[in-house]
């Protein structure tokens, strides 16, 4: 079999593990128990081929407005809504 010549190497960024620290962009409730769309942090609980598990603290809501009982959200891998946590400078 051939080799597949790559443009690029795979993204080493997109390797996530459990207990890695990463923001998601979700629906979810702040400080005052508003619904708000925004950067949520939470913590990588499952690593699947395809897709991360994302535990949070605060309530979180799927897209149709159903809140998530476990405070779990599944993302792929490769989604945009999800990054590695910003470092906060002291």
């Amino acid at each position: 079999m051939a080799s597949l010549p790559f443009s690029a190497p795979p993204e080493s960024e997109r390797d996530y593990e459990v207990g890695d620290v990463v923001e998601v962009f979700c629906d979810h409730d702040n400080e005052d128990e508003e619904r708000i769309r925004g950067w949520l942090q939470g913590v990588i609980v499952q690593v699947d081929p395809k897709m991360v598990a994302v535990q949070f603290h605060e309530n979180v809501y799927l897209t149709d407005g159903w809140m998530v009982p476990d405070h779990v959200l599944w993302c792929p891998k490769e989604s945009s809504n999800m990054r590695r946590r910003k470092k906060k400078r002291s």
